[in-house]
């Protein structure tokens, strides 16, 4: 048996960097080590919103920014899925819910979530 021992943690490092969505500009704080994976995952943000946008005629950018965080939580879960027997249930569950979305867009409110 061997005991480790804790390092004394070293405190992290965060930078502010400037991102833009849907030519808006935010200001995010975030370990520089982790920068490029922020810049990137803003990239991939905005250009989901953009499509949303575009093909929806969709004017509100909170409800763009809602159907761009369903299908990104869709693609994520199929990709953790992988092989596994829960992708119909799951994605089922998730054309529902993107369903449930788009409608209650369409009513001009918020969704009952």
């Amino acid at each position: 048996m061997s005991i480790k021992t804790a390092k004394p943690s070293q405190p992290v490092k965060n930078k502010v960097i400037s991102i833009r969505v849907l030519d808006k500009e935010y200001q995010v704080a975030c370990p520089v080590d982790e920068e490029p994976a922020l810049l990137e995952s803003a990239r991939l943000l905005n250009e989901k919103m953009r499509e949303i946008r575009d093909a929806r005629k969709m004017v509100g950018t909170d409800r763009v920014a809602v159907m761009a965080a369903l299908n990104l939580a869709h693609d994520l879960l199929q990709l953790q899925s992988g092989g596994n027997n829960d992708g119909p249930v799951m994605e089922t569950r998730l054309r529902g819910l993107q369903n449930k979305v788009e409608a209650a867009i369409a009513r001009g409110r918020q969704p009952g979530l």
